[in-house]
């Protein structure tokens, strides 16, 4: 199935600003500069983001080629939370992927304070 992300080991955030006009590429070489691995070696799922905060690219790489997805948000919904320190790349997890797709932060200290007291 084409773009399914579900297969993906590890989520990683490439944070700060990227040029959103970036193709598959240039994308790839941003992995590379940041975490020193060949994304076409991973099944990573690797998250860019735009100055706008509006708009999200998703680099993943299937068996045969990679599949670049783009999610722009409609003007009244708002912007993802997207973390900017642009020299830091962050491994999340799928609740946190959930949660940043959601529009939310994705640092909820209440909901991981009360998932660990069960």
């Amino acid at each position: 199935m084409i773009g399914d992300i579900s297969y993906a080991d590890q989520i990683y955030i490439i944070c700060g600003h990227t040029d959103m006009r970036k193709s598959i590429d240039g994308l790839c070489t941003i992995v590379k500069d940041y975490l020193r691995v060949e994304p076409e070696n991973t099944r990573s799922l690797y998250l860019f983001c735009g100055k706008r905060s509006d708009r999200i690219k998703a680099l993943f790489h299937e068996k045969d080629g990679f599949v670049l997805l783009y999610k722009r948000l409609d003007y009244q919904v708002g912007k993802y939370q997207w973390p900017r320190n642009k020299n830091e790349v962050k491994s999340i997890t799928w609740q946190q992927f959930d949660w940043l797709m959601s529009g939310l932060d994705i640092e909820q200290p209440k909901a991981i304070k009360s998932a660990l007291n069960h």
